[in-house]
């Protein structure tokens, strides 16, 4: 398939990219803005691959949106451009409504437009757009997770901002008769994670030795995924799920926020000395984000089911490749540390 990718220099997307080129089985388009969080560095693995091509562009510009689907053709659309951080969803809205709903309506536009003169694809063009489980609310303690019927109930701008871009692809799926599938995520976690992020900043902040910020007690309740299973997720689903369906995709890790914490602590001890005792006694208690989320946990038996998909990598296993990824590649997020991102809290409102 030639597949146009959006947000493919980001921290899930780069994944995906690698995955899918490396694979040898398709022709990659990969249109990113080349915000703060994206980085070319993430693919530069298979930058020369001859399955490889880069735009810069910005997804809200319909007209290089356009040009784009004229000059790739490509076979399917796989969504996954996005403003992503809660903090700082909560400290600048706006530029979560222009990306994620007015980019995400853009790109529906410039398929529809695409495929007025390519009626040969019309039947077999899929669009994947990638969301998040967050647009679903918050879970109690004993609630079950959520699954494909769960209401959406967005607690945040960026989840409300999200929750506005599923809705708009469903409604394009219908009333334009486009083939849009649509998957919700849990948290993802692995290499090339922006450190801003709950798992690479503690990660950092332990390696060097400094405070460890923990929102409010620490009890607060995610699903953990490896950025790879989630990666081998999408593209099932982009090549078997069902047009006009919806698919969870969750790692069976519910750990609260506080334990990861530790865990990242004692890996790091583990491995690295300069600090007396253990970094355990690095973390303070912090005011908690406005409006946080209590839990979410994600029931991905119909991905299970359907498609035959399961996470290969538990969380322990996966948070060790982690930690050992950031320790090995330095000049990665060092570059980030000295640009855009020192690690200061967001989010205060």
């Amino acid at each position: 398939m030639r597949i146009l990718l959006t947000g493919g220099c980001g921290f899930i997307g780069s994944a995906v990219v690698r995955d899918l080129v490396e694979s040898g089985d398709h022709q990659v388009l990969n249109i990113d803005k080349m915000t703060y969080a994206a980085t070319t560095q993430s693919v530069a693995s298979v930058a020369a691959s001859a399955h490889y091509d880069f735009l810069r562009a910005d997804i809200v510009d319909g007209a290089a949106m356009d040009q784009a689907f004229l000059d790739f053709e490509p076979d399917a659309v796989m969504h996954l451009a996005a403003e992503s951080h809660v903090d700082r969803s909560i400290d600048g809205p706006e530029e979560f409504l222009r990306t994620n709903v007015e980019g995400t309506m853009q790109l529906l536009q410039s398929t529809r437009r695409y495929l007025a003169n390519e009626t040969d694809k019309e039947q077999s063009f899929r669009f994947l757009h990638v969301s998040t489980d967050e647009v679903f609310g918050a879970l109690g303690p004993l609630d079950k997770p959520f699954t494909e019927s769960t209401p959406y109930s967005p607690r945040s701008p960026y989840s409300a901002s999200k929750a506005s871009a599923d809705h708009l692809v469903r409604a394009w799926g219908e009333t334009y008769g486009l083939n849009v599938l649509i998957t919700n995520c849990s948290n993802n976690y692995g290499p090339f994670h922006f450190p801003e992020k709950l798992i690479p900043l503690v990660t950092l902040k332990a390696i060097a030795g400094e405070s460890i910020p923990v929102y409010g007690t620490g009890d607060n309740i995610r699903d953990w995924l490896y950025v790879h299973d989630h990666a081998a997720a999408l593209i099932s689903v982009l090549l078997d799920g069902k047009p006009s369906e919806t698919y969870l995709v969750g790692g069976n890790a519910e750990r609260t926020n506080l334990e990861v914490v530790e865990a990242i602590c004692d890996l790091v001890d583990e491995r690295v000395g300069g600090v007396t005792g253990s970094r355990r006694d690095l973390i303070g208690f912090v005011t908690d984000r406005p409006g946080h989320d209590h839990r979410y946990a994600i029931d991905a038996s119909k991905l299970h089911g359907e498609l035959d998909w399961e996470p290969t990598v538990n969380f322990e296993e996966g948070l060790a490749r982690t930690v050992d990824w950031y320790l090995a590649n330095e000049d990665w997020w060092r570059a980030i540390q000295d640009g855009s991102y020192q690690g200061a809290r967001l989010g205060l409102r």
